[in-house]
């Protein structure tokens, strides 16, 4: 970590009031390009954006925490389940890339989220994401080719499980 930010991170329960920020946040072209998985509809469309995280917020079985800094928001960190399997997902701003947040934030939220196992999918060539999951101990289960709305191609996803 080029900053100890560590002791500096928070999380908190996502509200709506959030959803302007995480949009900001989410629009940098070359995060999306990593992420890969964007939602084409809302990735750009503030109104359907808002109606999507709606549905995330009303959603209990969804586990969605804002990450701040100081006090200012950088980012979110959640679980939710799919196809009988609970995933994990986050994003960081931009300028808080390289500097321990996403790893700090994923650790905060694996000791409040304690059922077991958890996965979670990165593409490939998001280095950085392959990092944050091998140091929170998520190990590479397999790996498959899917095709990513945000890059408008197939690519492969590396497949990762923690515990069980």
């Amino acid at each position: 970590m080029t900053d100890d930010v560590a002791r500096d991170i928070s999380l908190r329960p996502l509200t709506e009031d959030d959803v302007p920020a995480l949009f900001d946040i989410q629009l940098d072209e070359e995060a999306q390009q990593l992420a890969a998985f964007t939602d084409a509809r809302t990735a750009r469309d503030a109104d359907a954006f808002r109606q999507k995280y709606r549905k995330i917020l009303a959603d209990d079985a969804i586990v969605n925490r804002v990450v701040e800094i100081r006090g200012e928001v950088v980012g979110s960190v959640a679980t939710f389940p799919i196809e009988g399997d609970t995933e994990l997902t986050y994003w960081i701003r931009k300028d808080w890339w390289g500097r321990g947040v996403a790893t700090a934030a994923v650790a905060a939220l694996l000791d409040e989220v304690t059922e077991r196992p958890i996965h979670a999918r990165v593409v490939e060539d998001n280095a950085g994401s392959v990092r944050v999951l091998e140091r929170n101990g998520f190990v590479r289960v397999g790996s498959e080719d899917s095709f990513a709305p945000g890059r408008q191609a197939t690519v492969t996803e590396l497949i990762f499980r923690l515990g069980g």
